[in-house]
């Protein structure tokens, strides 16, 4: 299931990639053609800056979708850098969303929140399986606390024990 989840997750980044880098080349054609300026800008800087957005988008989706596909070949979470590479992935889709319900319409939202779910999914299968890899490794008991030890009881908590030897 943990594997199905991330590969179809994977998926969807790429699809979204290609989405990405369609929408930006689109948008440095058309600047190019109509020959559009913002405040005196060139308009072949424009259409250039455009499809470098395009490239990194995609790359960067791409990226993450990397991420899974590695996750799910090794079944295993990603370390700290593939796990802020995916969250910050669904904070885009989910911005991405918010500002296509404004300027596309309610399907474009609809279609990036299922991105979003699918995302999010992925982070929550990527986070069991972390949890199961922690506990079967014997650094704990499953309550969260190393070594079985009691929880709450560490080196600043008060002694809850009565002294030995006082009466």
């Amino acid at each position: 299931m943990r594997r199905t989840v991330l590969a179809v997750t994977a998926a969807l980044l790429v699809a979204e990639a290609a989405g990405f880098a369609l929408v930006n080349y689109v948008m440095g054609v058309m600047v190019d053609y109509q020959q559009m300026s913002l405040a005196g800008m060139d308009p072949a800087a424009a259409s250039k800056g455009a499809w470098a957005g395009a490239v990194l988008t995609a790359l960067y989706f791409l990226s993450c979708a990397l991420v899974l596909v590695v996750a799910a070949v090794r079944d295993r979470a990603p370390g700290r850098f593939g796990r802020v590479l995916l969250i910050s992935a669904a904070v885009v889709t989910a911005v991405v969303g918010a500002a296509g319900a404004a300027l596309v319409g309610w399907a474009a939202f609809g279609v990036m929140m299922l991105l979003l779910c699918a995302q999010v999914l992925s982070l929550v299968v990527l986070g069991e399986r972390g949890d199961a890899e922690r506990d079967d490794s014997g650094r704990g008991d499953g309550d969260g606390s190393p070594d079985g030890a009691v929880p709450g009881a560490g080196p600043l908590s008060p002694n809850l024990e009565a002294p030995q030897g006082s009466a």
